[in-house]
């Protein structure tokens, strides 16, 4: 059929969860809490990374980097979310659609590469240690962390270049609750191909390559652990890393089933399973998850509450 003659669509209603019924209310308190809670632990330690001078070392430093792009998605993705769970379903616009792809591309890119530095961070804290001070200077930190920020700026605004050269018509109908590159790809009535070569050049290399770096650098931290005479020593060493291995392990976990392996499209409550998991609770966990393996930012939590207790009274 001549492409003239094809209806255009404009805007995509997204169905979300779809008809709630009575679990409607209480779904969206539930995770207004989830999402609340999430803000205010990456809030919290980005505020401790500030303010506690004990806290201005490097792993802290892109661990409020990390809290950062925790922020970032998360809000991309939830408010938009309950809205459609309160509503039961609701439209959005291509332009809209494809922004909102975009802003959470950011801070997924970021994240993957944040993983990596935080890794390569722990490998020379523990590989070489009297080179750390030297190697990890405020100026080298800088330039990883913006380095990780603009590629995840660069990279999914050439994905979505590609997204706003597509023409969708017929159907309008995305099954999920957030924009993403896959059921756009299925909706549009032009030639894909582009999208789909520039989306596997850029986008899996991104997700994969810090993974294998991450794992070869705790390879090399394994060897040298070992290497320890002193089992105090190498139970040290392990529990500065600990924190940083269940972060990579719930982050890649979530991201490799959504993205590397995804569920064929008759188990799309999976995945709507697997992306709500990925868009609040893992944004929620990587907070707890560093102020209860480490003492630093407990302490940093105690004494905080101790001053705010004394200005008070």
């Amino acid at each position: 059929m001549d492409e003239n003659n094809q209806t255009v669509i404009t805007e995509f209603l997204l169905l979300g969860f779809g008809d709630l019924k009575n679990f409607r209310i209480f779904t969206f308190i539930l995770l207004l809490i989830i999402h609340i809670m999430a803000l205010m632990g990456n809030i919290l330690v980005i505020i401790l990374v500030a303010a506690k001078k004990n806290l201005h070392c490097p792993m802290y430093f892109f661990l409020s980097q990390l809290s950062l792009s925790e922020i970032m998605f998360t809000t991309d993705i939830v408010p938009n979310m309950l809205r459609l769970i309160l509503e039961g379903g609701g439209k959005l616009s291509v332009s809209q659609c494809i922004f909102q792809f975009y802003l959470s591309g950011v801070p997924t890119v970021a994240q993957c590469l944040l993983l990596a530095v935080m890794s390569y961070d722990r490998h020379v804290a523990i590989c070489k240690p009297l080179h750390y001070a030297t190697i990890m200077t405020f100026t080298h930190q800088l330039q990883m962390a913006t380095f990780c920020w603009l590629l995840g700026f660069s990279l999914s605004i050439v994905i979505c270049v590609f997204l706003r050269k597509l023409t969708f018509c017929y159907h309008n109908i995305i099954d999920h609750f957030f924009c993403d590159v896959a059921p756009l790809l299925e909706l549009s009535c032009s030639d894909t191909s582009s999208v789909e070569l520039v989306t596997a050049l850029l986008a899996y290399p991104i997700i994969l390559s810090p993974f294998l770096f991450i794992v070869a650098s705790y390879i090399s931290i394994l060897q040298t652990v070992l290497k320890i005479s002193s089992s105090i020593g190498r139970q040290k060493a392990f529990s500065t890393c600990s924190s940083h291995l269940t972060s990579v392990c719930l982050y890649y976990g979530t991201l490799s089933s959504i993205y590397i392996f995804p569920l064929k499209e008759k188990f799309i409550n999976a995945n709507k399973g697997l992306t709500l998991l990925y868009a609040l609770v893992t944004p929620l966990f990587n907070p707890l998850i560093y102020s209860l393996r480490n003492q630093d930012i407990r302490n940093a939590i105690y004494t905080s509450v101790q001053v705010s207790q004394l200005c008070k009274s």
